[in-house]
């Protein structure tokens, strides 16, 4: 095998879509890669300083989590090369359409076919380059569209990307394979 040395590369990665409101009421996005489950109503998200950094501050650390999809691919990209601190349209420029999250107070992206309310509950090694965010998940919001004969999400009709570090690109996640938690009993 070849030795690449200490790189971040968790393969893949969720492209995680953060939305705030500002000290004004406005919406903004911006596009993290790294993130995921932190327990079992709690995510984690490591991030620099940013406007949506001081938003979390402005707005008692309340914000959505969305998860980009090969539709919205361009425009999470672009919330995440781009910062509302020089560009005041940023949000007009993607065509995203929002709408208050019932229990929180961020947007949601209605162009995102899931979502997660989210509170601060703290962070973790805070330095002048950022730290890590720990939040509570108070709910989960899914577009009907998306949904099985179950009423449950159904994370195959929603077109999810993730993010490839090795090369920076984006893959668009595929077809169920298997069973978690069943396909394993094969070999007992």
């Amino acid at each position: 095998m070849k030795s690449f040395g200490s790189k971040p590369w968790m393969l893949p990665q969720p492209v995680l879509v953060i939305g705030t409101y500002n000290e004004n009421g406005v919406a903004n996005a911006m596009n993290a890669a790294w993130g995921g489950t932190w327990d079992m109503h709690e995510i984690v998200i490591s991030l620099a300083p940013h406007a949506t950094t001081r938003n979390l501050e402005a707005n008692g650390g309340e914000f959505t989590v969305s998860f980009a999809t090969v539709e919205t691919m361009v425009s999470a990209d672009y919330v995440g090369i781009v910062s509302a601190n020089n560009t005041p349209d940023k949000m007009e420029r993607t065509g995203w359409t929002c709408e208050k999250a019932p229990n929180v107070n961020a947007p949601v992206f209605k162009q995102l076919p899931l979502t997660m309310e989210c509170r601060m509950k703290r962070k973790i090694d805070e330095s002048d380059t950022g730290y890590y965010l720990v939040a509570e998940v108070v709910n989960v919001l899914c577009d009907e569209q998306y949904l099985d004969a179950d009423g449950n999400p159904d994370v195959s009709k929603m077109n999810l990307i993730a993010y490839e570090p090795v090369a920076h690109k984006y893959i668009a996640l595929g077809s169920v394979v298997g069973d978690a938690f069943s396909c394993g009993k094969q070999l007992k």
